[in-house]
């Protein structure tokens, strides 16, 4: 890669991550402005149409870089559980891990779920998909029906998302009880699978 490209490149990562860094709690992407995210990458506004077509389509490129994110977690997950340890406790520990230290990847992810721009929704609708498929392929594996999986999977990803989203807005000692609420309800799922897979 030459210098003129990896300085493009670096100027695209520097208004990605000029986004991220303006949502909270009470800001959503929806709400940010081509101006406040070009200043936030120290650069001018119109240097901003080189490398995006406009605030949607780089939404549509966070939303991507998340569902990324959140695939390879389901990867780290798998890996720890590989290594000992309850499949549901890990699987909850990894994610409100991950959404502790990204808070606001996980932020982009709730808000935009249901925003006000349609092909944000789709695309976050996208992604969770991708999510319960790696999920229900998971489940598939120790030995349930594809049907069986998949309604699993979803009911899972519910729980683990709610908590999620829960514990961005929660105090510090409020967390280890969404925590240990979210496993207690996966293990509910998993346990009620396991009875109807049986009959």
């Amino acid at each position: 890669m030459n210098t003129r490209n990896q300085q493009k490149e670096k100027t695209r990562r520097s208004i990605i991550d000029a986004a991220l860094a303006q949502l909270s709690e009470d800001k959503s992407f929806a709400s940010l402005s081509l101006r406040e995210v070009a200043r936030e990458a120290a650069i001018a506004p119109t240097s901003f149409y080189r490398h995006f077509r406009n605030m949607e389509e780089l939404g549509l490129t966070l939303v991507d870089e998340s569902g990324l994110a959140l695939r390879q977690l389901m990867r780290k997950a798998r890996q720890r559980i590989e290594q000992g340890g309850s499949v549901i406790e890990t699987s909850v520990k990894t994610f409100l891990e991950y959404t502790e230290k990204n808070p606001n990847i996980l932020r982009l992810l709730f808000h935009e779920r249901s925003g006000t721009t349609q092909a944000l929704r789709n695309a976050v609708a996208r992604e969770i998909k991708y999510f319960i498929v790696e999920l229900t392929d998971f489940i598939i594996s120790l030995g349930y029906d594809e049907s069986s999986a998949s309604a699993q999977a979803e009911a899972m990803v519910i729980v683990v998302f709610n908590a999620g989203a829960e514990s961005l807005a929660a105090k510090q000692n409020q967390k280890a009880q969404i925590e240990h609420r979210a496993i207690l309800q996966l293990r509910f799922i998993a346990a009620g699978a396991k009875v109807f897979h049986l009959k």
